[in-house]
């Protein structure tokens, strides 16, 4: 079994069928992977290497340096976070020079679109908003944000102002609290050259900063995100690839930075009688990855596939263009789309593929930036037009849209003046046993979205209310579980009855979605908010909380960096796939059992969904009799 998509595994079909390689081709052509670098001892960070360290003792110990496998491993690690902390603050950074731009004047087509949450996130910084209009706050809370990248006296405020006053404390008596975000990742990178830091353990401290260097970045693009282009309130939508018309202008935005996907939203309306006039029924704008997540949770755009699968849609015929940004996005696109006539449009200097039409996002010309793209994709489909095309036709509801904010306006409904008490309340009732999070990507070694499915449906029954980001998020609205008929089907009596409550009190006349979809990747700060506020109200810290994260499928350094940030805010973090550790036993026990005695967070590494699901609830439980809470032995 490849997936638990039957829509992808039909266009699998179609690939065998008609000779295309895919990622998958790709993986089984790579085996046997190697040995040395599962396991971490392997580096090739001088050219003396490559070295590696052999695992039995009749081999090489030592690389050519003289480093040791706890050394090669904690190295490895702590650069795979500096990448993810890279790829995330490059995202937030981004959103912080439009929204600069359109304080100069220089990017008309981003204004501010959320005024509050503008003002919130001053307030929150310590930035007094008296007196200011629009256009000069949001100048002060980007000299803020700028503030954060370059290194400074004090601690990262946007990370110190969005934890628990333990957490911080926490941090700082490991001195792991960033003073810079960009020179965090440099020292990483400087630490893990040859010659620099070779103390493993030393190592993983400094992997923890960066790591909440990377936190403080993803918060700062979800703020922004949401000042500029909204904050998300619950939406109804479709998924899978269903959703695209043979006779429509197929589009899809991919990627994971929403800049100029929004404005592509926008525009697309206005470009219907376009398509018409090429003899098209419309235009129908499609999502993958968490460009996806952002177009889906603000406009109810659909999502038409994730991660790994992302090649399949093009063998359907009909997606007439893929505009993609960055992060996630793979070159084997061009290739594929050289056989169907589908245009893969790049749009980010920093991320061009040899083969694709490279339109420059240009933030002072989005709108003719956005026509000019969207008129691409009618080309292609005056090209194809007549042409059969094989859409499967697969697709289920999806609700979306659980920011931190809708949330909240959902609980007030039950309790105005105190909108938390309603689950703090059900969580030591114990019809919420606990909180998981499930985050990261799909991975090929995995059938796709099978670790998420099994995990989901073991957790819902005992009662452990779901929250998803990212390609998790989108494995779980392509498989029908964002619904309230799955709340329905498979959430313990307890859950459902907490569910009903919240989705009848806002008038939906039945429960809400089992798994609530809180956003791409960059938001799981989401998650942490909802957390945090919680523990404030608890007057706990964040390692008391029966809360859990969970990357079943993972495969980026991003969610490296994401789950390195989440195990330093004390929560446990299960993994589905075996990170590259083993070489060292070392790194191994700092990272699963050592930092659970520092900071309270720890690392569950189990493959097998029925186990991790048994592991996270336990997890859970001990947390819950940490705070005196009634226990269950499901």
């Amino acid at each position: 079994m490849r997936s638990r998509d039957s829509a992808v595994n039909q266009m699998l079909e179609v690939a065998r069928q008609e000779a295309i390689e895919t990622t998958w081709d790709r993986f089984e052509a790579q085996l046997p992977q190697c040995g040395f670098g599962e396991l971490g001892v392997c580096c090739r960070h001088c050219v003396m290497g490559p070295c590696r360290i052999s695992p039995f003792e009749d081999g090489p110990q030592r690389g050519i340096c003289g480093a040791t496998a706890d050394t090669m491993v904690a190295r490895g690690l702590v650069r795979a976070i500096a990448g993810g902390a890279a790829a995330h603050s490059g995202h937030a950074k981004h959103l912080a020079h439009t929204l600069h731009k359109w304080v100069k004047g220089e990017a008309p087509d981003y204004p501010v679109k959320n005024e509050a949450k503008l003002r919130a996130v001053a307030t929150r910084q310590g930035i007094s908003s008296e007196g200011l209009d629009v256009r000069e706050l949001a100048a002060k809370v980007v000299e803020s944000v700028f503030s954060q990248f370059a290194e400074g006296e004090e601690p990262l405020a946007w990370a110190g102002a969005t934890m628990t006053a333990g957490r911080v404390e926490a941090l700082a008596k490991l001195g792991v609290l960033p003073v810079g975000i960009d020179s965090s990742i440099a020292e990483m990178m400087h630490r893990t050259h040859i010659g620099v830091d070779a103390d493993p353990v030393n190592l993983l401290l400094g992997g923890i900063s960066c790591a909440i260097a990377d936190y403080t970045g993803c918060h700062i693009g979800t703020d922004l995100a949401d000042i500029l282009f909204g904050t998300p309130v619950p939406i109804q939508s479709e998924a899978n690839m269903g959703v695209m018309k043979e006779n429509s202008v197929n589009i899809a935005v991919h990627g994971h930075n929403p800049v100029l996907s929004d404005v592509i939203v926008r525009i697309a309306k206005e470009m219907e009688d376009e398509a018409r006039a090429a003899g098209a029924d419309g235009i129908i704008l499609v999502g993958i990855c968490c460009t996806g997540n952002e177009v889906l949770m603000r406009h109810g755009i659909p999502p038409l596939t994730h991660g790994v699968s992302q090649e399949l849609p093009i063998m359907t015929g009909a997606l007439d263009a893929i505009v993609v940004d960055y992060q996630c996005v793979f070159p084997s696109l061009v290739e594929v789309a050289r056989c169907y006539g589908t245009r893969v449009i790049t749009t980010m200097g920093m991320a061009k593929i040899p083969g694709a039409t490279h339109i420059e996002l240009v933030e002072g010309e989005a709108v003719e930036k956005a026509k000019e793209i969207i008129r691409l994709g009618i080309e292609a489909f005056k090209a194809r037009k007549g042409r059969p095309v094989k859409i499967p036709q697969v697709k289920n509801k999806v609700v979306s849209g659980f920011s931190v904010e809708a949330i909240v306006a959902a609980l007030s409904k039950l309790n105005g003046e105190d909108p938390l008490k309603p689950v703090i309340d059900n969580i030591v009732n114990g019809n919420i046993q606990g909180v998981v999070l499930f985050a990261g990507c799909n991975n090929v070694k995995v059938p796709q979205d099978n670790n998420y499915l099994v995990m989901a449906e073991e957790l819902a029954k005992r009662n452990v209310l779901l929250l998803a980001t990212g390609c998790g998020a989108g494995a779980y609205a392509r498989q029908g579980f964002m619904t309230p008929e799955a709340t329905e089907k498979y959430a313990g009596e307890g859950l459902k009855a907490v569910l009903t409550a919240i989705g009848e009190a806002n008038g939906l006349g039945g429960p809400l979605p089992l798994v609530l979809h809180m956003g791409s990747c960059v938001d799981n700060t989401r998650a942490v908010d909802l957390a945090v506020a919680i523990a404030n109200k608890l007057g706990v810290d964040l390692d008391k909380l029966p809360v859990v994260a969970s990357a079943p499928e993972y495969k980026t350094e991003k969610a490296v960096a994401i789950g390195t940030w989440a195990i330093s805010a004390g929560l446990p973090v299960h993994l589905g796939v075996v990170p590259p550790v083993l070489g060292s036993p070392l790194v191994t026990s700092v990272l699963t059992s050592g930092v659970k005695d520092l900071l309270g967070g720890y690392f569950i590494v189990e493959t097998n969904p029925h186990k991790a699901a048994e592991k996270v609830f336990a997890a859970i439980q001990e947390r819950r009799a940490g705070l005196g809470l009634g226990t269950s032995q499901w």
